[in-house]
């Protein structure tokens, strides 16, 4: 059994705490992929951006995320000079940033972004856990060179720095977002951090506890256990990318038959502890023996196996820590619990009543938990824990709403449509026509949730079709519906547990039997689906419009997909969605204010 370590947080005597009403909290996860940052005032966060959106550049990383910092600073209209706080993510960093060089140069590599040497001027970085274990040092702070990183990034030289742990950061953002758990488990997994592959935490009402995962792992070896390397080199064996194409090996997965779940499983194993482990030595041994599985093998059923893994493995894991340390809460983030389909398995494998699913799970959401470990280091458990609020929405990216016009003004054959724009819009739904919804502040995360989504009618499933044709999609991707939460159980099988993670479209369900023939754009092969269940008060125009196609047509859902070309980013700015009207991606797109469509 594993021996828990408490984390006592109850004297929140860290540092000097600052007033609570002049603390602004920059939070950076400078990833290997899907960089971000986000501020938060106090204990409200009032912006969040990934860097892909900035750059258009699919999961951008592994360096500061300058143009998101400016972004977000930008969004609250604060200057650099008025942040008290910055959190960092334990990656790489210019060498120049650090105090100890000496003996360390054999662990830099040669820089290849042209970024950090426009910063600093140097050739050379370092992984800020490998310098850890160089020096046995436990307090990244006592070997970062704060000044010079304050000073290359334009902060005031007054501002607290803090660094914090990868795995804890994917899984706090679960436990701050349930005001109402009084215990949980909290369980993250990846294809590696700084910590490992894994964490177990287990929040016993005043605590967390620490039961795996935790920063030991930087200085020895952990296990290369990783089911979800082992999906994501799954995915790049199939031909596509991994960290970025993992959804396409989940939808293809339900087209297969699992013939190869016995090689997969006599590799891995679940330890009474929950601990899962495998027999590879390496990452390089693991990724070998999953190319050779997948080797000249019909796709269908490698998808249909390494999906078929995940579902036996991972909730007897769970179930394992359930028997040693019994809650009903059940919190998880990380990349792997992008796969929405194993997120249902575990709903229903394990004996829980509430399952969240941080709706930013990959490395782009350790921004957020990375505030909010500093916010419980820094002010103590106790006022940590009567900060906890409900996560309504996502829409933390810049609202565009007025300058919309301008961006769509410029082109002469774009025409503001007259009359009526929830009608017309619904006109063309009913027509089978695609509109996009661009309104509020862009989402986080990797789901278009109703900022900047692509809409559709969902009774034909010849709408996929064309509509991955004009998105130069997949063929085989699903669509996600979006249904009222007035109308959300009469369509879909969803458990009270599903409730809260099904308003970010972060698990599937069953779809109502008596539906599945009038929606069949929205269900998968399986049965299944995944929906977003919206309340009128998070996008009063994008409830609105459903409400008027449901009052029109009697079908209560309508396709959500994401705004955006396939292997680009989802839109982010007026002009971008401007364009995709004119490249004719899209046949009209409605704003708060008005419905544009391409004049004839």
């Amino acid at each position: 059994m594993i021996s828990p370590v408490s984390l006592d947080l109850n004297n929140g005597n860290f540092h000097k705490p600052h007033s609570l009403k002049n603390r602004i909290i920059l939070s950076l996860a400078a990833a290997r992929h899907d960089a971000s940052a986000t501020l938060f005032v106090n204990y409200t966060q009032v912006a969040a951006v990934q860097l892909e959106r900035l750059t258009r550049i699919k999961t951008d990383g592994d360096r500061i995320p300058n143009e998101a910092i400016d972004e977000v600073l930008d969004i609250a209209k604060i200057s650099k000079s008025k942040v008290t706080d910055i959190c960092l993510s334990r990656n790489r960093y210019p060498y120049d940033w650090f105090k100890f060089k000496r003996n360390s140069l054999h662990y830099a590599k040669r820089l290849t972004e042209n970024f950090f040497r426009s910063l600093t001027g140097k050739k050379y970085i370092l992984t800020s856990t490998k310098e850890m274990k160089r020096t046995n040092s436990s307090n990244l702070l006592d070997l970062f060179n704060q000044k010079k990183f304050l000073d290359a990034l334009g902060f005031n030289d007054q501002a607290n720095l803090h660094f914090y742990d990868h795995h804890f950061a994917h899984v706090l953002p679960c436990l701050f977002h349930n005001p109402d758990w009084e215990d949980a488990l909290l369980y993250s997994a990846d294809g590696g951090g700084d910590t490992g592959y894994y964490s177990f935490r287990y929040f016993d009402g005043h605590n967390i506890n620490e039961l795996f995962g935790g920063d030991e792992w930087i200085f020895k070896s952990p296990p290369c256990s990783s089911l979800a390397l082992a999906y994501g080199t799954a995915t790049e064996a199939l031909g596509w990318k991994i960290n970025r194409h993992e959804g396409k090996l989940t939808g293809l997965a339900a087209s297969g038959t699992p013939i190869f779940i016995d090689q997969l499983k006599s590799k891995f194993s679940v330890s009474n502890d929950g601990q899962i482990l495998s027999s590879f030595s390496s990452e390089s041994e693991l990724k070998r023996f999953v190319l050779k599985i997948c080797q000249n093998k019909p796709r269908e059923d490698v998808a249909s196996s390494f999906q078929e893994l995940l579902h036996e493995l991972v909730p007897e894991s769970i179930n394992a820590l359930l028997s040693l340390y019994p809650t009903k809460n059940l919190g998880v983030s990380g990349g792997l619990f992008a796969n929405v389909r194993l997120n249902q398995v575990i709903a229903e494998k394990c004996e829980i009543d509430k399952f969240f699913i941080y709706p930013a799970m990959s490395d782009a959401g350790l921004s957020t938990g990375g505030a909010l470990q500093y916010l419980m280091e820094e002010d103590g458990m106790p006022k940590w824990l009567n900060q906890r609020r409900v996560l309504k929405n996502l829409y933390l990216g810049k609202n565009f709403d007025c300058e919309v016009k301008a961006s769509f003004d410029r082109y002469t054959h774009v025409c503001r449509a007259e009359g009526n724009n929830l009608d017309l819009a619904v006109e063309h739904l009913v027509a089978d026509k695609v509109v996009a919804i661009y309104t509020l502040g862009m989402e986080f995360g990797p789901r278009a949730l109703g900022a900047r989504s692509v809409l559709a009618s969902p009774h034909n499933a010849e709408i996929n079709q064309s509509l991955n044709n004009r998105m130069e999609r997949s063929e085989f991707m699903p669509f996600a519906p979006f249904v009222r939460d007035v109308d959300a159980k009469d369509v879909f099988n969803l458990p009270d547990c599903f409730d809260y993670p099904a308003r970010f479209m972060t698990i599937t369900c069953s779809v109502k039997e008596n539906w599945m023939q009038k929606i069949p754009a929205v269900v998968h092969i399986d049965g299944t689906a995944r929906p977003q269940v919206i309340c009128r008060a998070d996008n009063p125009l994008y409830y609105d419009l459903l409400t008027r196609f449901r009052e029109k047509t009697g079908i209560p859902v309508l396709i959500n997909t994401s705004f955006n070309v396939h292997e680009e980013p989802i839109i982010n700015s007026p002009r971008e969605c401007a364009n995709a009207l004119i490249d004719d991606r899209v046949d009209a797109v409605l704003t708060k204010e008005d419905f544009y469509c391409i004049s004839h």
